[in-house]
């Protein structure tokens, strides 16, 4: 029986991409995942996940990573683009069962959503939940592998831009290297999302 595990790295900040990561595993081998230490992403450190993104390599059947850009976020939204990248995996690996990490509260909705999105003759065993992540292994292995490959894009943003912290609003150095860079260019970089409100905020503070 194969299981496709699905979750995101990057829904938050207000720079650089989305990461959306499926992973297909047998059903055989989840122990082994679990036997590894596979776990939610954020509970690890950096060193961690990079050494477990070559065990789930290794154990996984297939896999495959969506890169949703600032620029399609502000176009088409966040919400549309997560539901689509997941209807992507599912047609792609055509799994026994489907593991989704929630990016809403109102999960039977979502699943909902999803179901609406497959033909009806599909069968296939659909779990929709909060914080999967730290209850599936399979869906912490999805995001091990979304976080590393964010983290990879963020250091690459670095290094073309400097300092710019984690890119999440709450960290102070993400703060000020928008203002630094709205002082000297007028203008944001084309790496934020132009649609949040962090950005409006911080206009409004220069201006």
């Amino acid at each position: 029986m194969l299981i496709l595990g699905i979750d995101e790295a990057g829904r938050g900040p207000v720079i650089g991409p989305l990461v959306i990561c499926g992973v297909l595993i047998r059903e055989s081998s989840l122990a082994e995942l679990i036997k590894k230490g596979v776990r939610d992403s954020k509970s690890l450190t950096s060193h961690r996940r990079l050494k477990l993104k070559k065990e789930i390599e290794l154990l996984a059947e297939d896999y495959e990573l969506i890169i949703i850009s600032p620029q399609q976020i502000d176009k088409k939204g966040m919400n549309d683009l997560e539901l689509e990248s997941t209807i992507t995996l599912i047609r792609r690996f055509h799994p026994h069962g489907v593991i989704v990490d929630a990016p809403t509260r109102n999960c039977n909705s979502y699943k909902e959503k999803i179901r609406g999105f497959l033909n009806p003759e599909t069968k296939i065993e659909l779990v929709v939940e909060n914080f999967a992540d730290q209850n599936y292994p399979v869906v912490g292995a999805a995001s091990i592998l979304a976080k590393v490959e964010r983290d990879r894009r963020i250091s690459k943003l670095k290094k073309r831009y400097g300092s710019l912290g984690s890119g999440y609003p709450s960290d102070s150095r993400t703060i000020n290297f928008l203002r630094g860079y709205l002082r000297h260019y007028g203008c944001f970089p084309p790496i934020v999302r132009k649609r949040w409100k962090t950005l409006q905020r911080i206009l409004e503070e220069e201006s």
